[in-house]
């Protein structure tokens, strides 16, 4: 009995804390009453603009793979979040190229899939939640 309620407990666990995109739990504050037209990516990029390393980011974001090579925009940034109005169920690669003061770049990529969920019981009203709309552009090595 005991190994049934571990491997259960083991399951749900996995379950709950999965990268599955499509997420277990919701924030009520960023329900919508009426399903949304389109999605607000936001993009967090790295934290030294805060510190001066880097004076701004240029971001690209692309329609679908980086491969495809389908460039929707282009534009420089110069905090550490931004928000892009994108059109919902389709895959965004977005890259940011960092330089620093000698000269030398480097790149984040990652992508995102913005979706809508339908939830009638997490929240007091029946609502529409948009996930998979979070991209990390930040830095995870520098030479």
């Amino acid at each position: 009995m005991k190994k049934i309620l571990l491997y259960l407990f083991m399951i749900s666990f996995s379950y709950i804390f999965s990268c599955d995109e499509n997420p277990v739990f919701i924030d009520c504050r960023e329900c919508y009453q009426n399903e949304p037209d389109y999605a607000t990516l936001i993009l967090k990029l790295d934290k030294s603009f805060s510190s001066g390393l880097y004076p701004s980011a240029l971001i690209t974001i692309y329609l679908g793979n980086i491969e495809d090579n389908v460039v929707l925009y282009t534009f420089n940034v110069q905090q550490s979040r931004y928000e892009i109005e994108v059109a919902l169920n389709r895959k965004y690669t977005i890259s940011a190229t960092y330089t620093d003061d000698k000269g030398i770049k480097y790149t984040a990529i990652d992508t995102a899939y913005p979706r809508i969920r339908f939830d009638e019981y997490q929240c007091e009203e029946p609502c529409y939640y948009v996930y998979d709309r979070v991209v990390n552009l930040s830095l995870k090595y520098i030479k």
